[in-house]
């Protein structure tokens, strides 16, 4: 039996299959029949605009023989987006397999809808000799480029950004709950300064926190202009009309979006670019944190809680596999590298217009999905992940030597001050802590040998490794959310 032959349709794809119900969200924003919504939406306000006028002509009809719509017409108009389900989808499906093109099966779909508008409405309205006036001046570029802002704009800001934020703000909460906990530093993999732990995970509260700030204020830019970018056939059918002023009321008014007046027949995608940056620049970060999660785990710093019932191998039964982690990695590398793809070919088009634009949009719903998938995994790992603190505590106390650094520079601090006997303090630390196990003893034992001041040595000697931690808990409140 073919795979193909079974119904209903079995997935390509693991978003759309084993990972489903973790990126259903995005389907209302970034799926084909999410898009059609849209450019339903934007074909009808476009015809109530022009039927009933624009601030700067007294709201009166651009165009003679249309009457301002009632408020019944334009409720009906506007329901027709909303009511776009199952049948709806299936009738524009007809019409592409027909038109084999979107944006007009599109209009002959609001046509459908405009012939029946006397079942709601009687005999009396005006909607059904309206048909002329869908898609009027328009190219469909006019309606994609608005109908996918829109559509990426309210997947980021209701479904990628809450996700987001509930990872900056659980890192942020486990920072200031551990902000003084103390931990071994590791650089080049090799023990050095304590840190706390807070303090680790504040860095990717601050470093993620800006990028949220960023994305919050991205731009989603938005054209209705015409083929060429010209309002060309504007004019030339209604010369006396602003059409400049039109179009800006239009995207910026009814659109909610910010108004590019220059562009070819496409808006110049620049704002995607600009997004899909950042997005892909915040997936390389929560990478950097997976990672860093993944290998504090094999370290002994986390410990896990076991999901009940799971298996962490087939064979050794014993292991609690970090794969949350693992997850987030490499759906993060996937998202990047589908939004890095984006940024770049988006930015191009031959001449006027070509329809590589066209094509790579229709990704957009994937590489989010892959950064869904990715935070979702990665918050339930760090829901389920806490501090080992005997193996934290186990770790500093075998590594006394990382108080060569405070004594050295104490010892630099003496020499400037002119006490004989600090003389090369760099290199007489290094000849006693370098590549030898140091103990507690050795070290009260070399500050002993040295000059101090009987206040200076016994701050020294004070030192531990879990408490030469700085300002680390103070850092702690300077993260930017």
């Amino acid at each position: 039996m073919q795979l193909t032959d079974i119904s209903p349709a079995i997935a390509l794809s693991p978003l759309d299959g084993r990972y489903q119900t973790q990126t259903s969200p995005l389907v209302e924003y970034l799926s084909e029949p999410a898009l059609n919504r849209e450019r339903i939406r934007v074909e009808v306000e476009w015809m109530i605009l022009l039927a009933n006028g624009y601030a700067a002509n007294g709201d009166q009809s651009v165009l003679d023989g249309v009457e301002p719509l009632s408020d019944e017409e334009r409720r009906y108009l506007r329901d027709i987006p909303e009511a776009f389900g199952k049948e709806g989808i299936a009738a524009h499906a007809t019409y592409e397999k027909i038109t084999h093109h979107d944006v007009k099966a599109v209009e002959y779909y609001i046509d459908d809808q405009l012939e029946r508008a006397v079942e709601t409405l009687g005999p009396d309205t005006q909607l059904p000799r309206l048909k002329t006036l869908v898609h009027f001046a328009c190219t469909s570029e006019d309606i994609n480029n608005l109908s996918i802002a829109r559509c990426v704009k309210g997947a980021v800001e209701h479904v990628w950004l809450p996700a987001a934020q509930a990872i900056v703000d659980l890192l942020a909460a486990k920072a200031q709950e551990h902000r003084t906990l103390p931990m071994l530093s590791m650089t080049h993999g090799q023990p050095a300064t304590p840190t706390t732990l807070g303090k680790e995970l504040a860095v990717y509260v601050h470093r993620l926190g800006r990028q949220m700030i960023h994305i919050r204020a991205q731009e989603y830019l938005g054209k209705i202009n015409g083929a060429t970018g010209t309002f060309g056939a504007h004019v030339a059918a209604r010369p006396q009309a602003d059409w400049i002023a039109i179009s800006r009321e239009f995207v910026e008014g009814r659109m909610g979006l910010t108004w590019n007046p220059l562009t070819t027949q496409i808006e110049s995608h620049d704002w995607q670019a600009e997004l899909y940056g950042a997005i892909s620049h915040t997936n390389r970060i929560l990478h950097n944190l997976a990672v860093d999660i993944w290998m504090y785990i094999s370290r002994g710093v986390f410990a896990q809680e076991p999901v009940k019932g799971a298996t962490g191998s087939s064979t050794m039964p014993h292991k609690v596999n970090p794969i949350r982690f693992e997850n987030a990695e490499a759906n993060l590398e996937l998202s990047c590298s589908l939004l890095d793809t984006l940024a770049t070919t988006l930015v191009e088009s031959r001449w006027q217009r070509d329809l590589t634009d066209s094509t790579t949009q229709r990704n957009i719903g994937s590489a989010l999905g892959y950064s869904l998938l990715a935070l979702n995994n990665l918050l339930g790992g760090l829901q389920a992940i806490h501090p080992n603190t005997h193996a934290m505590a186990a770790e500093l106390d075998g590594n006394w030597e990382v108080l060569g650094e405070p004594i050295q520079t104490a010892m630099r601090a003496e020499e400037l001050a002119g006490k004989p006997g600090m003389d090369h303090p760099y290199e007489q630390v290094k000849a006693l802590m370098r590549g030898h196990a140091i103990s507690q003893r050795d070290v009260e034992r070399f500050i002993d040998s040295l000059p101090f001041d009987e206040q200076t040595a016994r701050r020294l000697k004070e030192l531990t490794p879990d408490s030469y931690v700085g300002l680390a808990a103070q850092l702690v409140d300077y993260t930017t959310r």
